[in-house]
């Protein structure tokens, strides 16, 4: 076992399923933890049916719940999710219906960016996730908020900016951090983060060519020697 932790990716593409959560717990320790993505029909493309599969998505985590092993449900909304009217009405109501969930939230459109929508995440304890991401003008800046003091939740996309402009979702996700980029991260942003948090989240989804099961030794490896 090399890593702690798990973001599911699976639970994107289709519905969690309890039986198969089950499964998975009977093949790790007990301080093993999950994150779990809420599927694509209730973030990209919204279903009518929305509420009943939120119900759904709640119950299928079950045992992951039971055995106090769910660290986080990460909600990840598109670049095409602006901040409108109807869209924050559409998402204050899916948070209140997953509120019994460990929720972390990724805006990838920047007009979510400000510090209202920061408060309100704050108020519900809902984690905003860091995006390690390229500086393009439509996308959610890196930041270093936290708007909960029980998990703060990093995801290193990585810096393909041409990838992220033009490029197929193979070319987006191919990049391979180098070492100054992650001790950039150790000796500015996560100490603050780490201040203000409990624990916190720290995933690589630069996974083009194993490249993030590689940064994400790299930066296990250069936290143990920092600390």
């Amino acid at each position: 076992q090399q890593f702690q932790v798990v973001e599911l990716n699976y639970t994107w593409y289709q519905m969690v399923q309890a039986q198969s959560l089950a499964r998975m717990l009977d093949r790790v320790p007990s301080n093993f933890r999950f994150a779990a993505k809420l599927t694509r029909t209730m973030t990209h493309e919204i279903a009518d049916d929305w509420y009943k599969q939120a119900l759904k998505f709640t119950q299928g985590l079950s045992p992951l719940l039971k055995a106090g092993q769910l660290c986080a449900v990460l909600i990840q909304l598109p670049p095409t999710f602006r901040r409108n009217r109807e869209n924050r009405l559409y998402l204050a109501r899916l948070l209140d219906t997953l509120s019994d969930l460990p929720l972390a939230i990724e805006f990838r459109h920047r007009s979510w960016a400000l510090d209202s929508v920061f408060a309100g995440l704050e108020e519900r304890a809902i984690s905003l996730v860091t995006v390690d991401i390229p500086g393009l003008s439509h996308l959610f800046p890196c930041l270093d908020v936290v708007t909960n003091p029980n998990l703060f939740y990093v995801r290193f996309h990585g810096r393909n900016t041409k990838g992220w402009k033009s490029g197929t979702m193979q070319q987006k996700f191919d990049y391979d951090y180098q070492e100054k980029e992650l001790r950039e991260w150790i000796d500015n942003k996560l100490p603050k983060m780490s201040k203000q948090c409990s624990q916190g989240l720290l995933f690589f989804n630069n996974h083009v060519a194993g490249q993030a099961v590689r940064n994400a030794k790299s930066m296990t490896y250069l936290l143990k020697t920092k600390s």
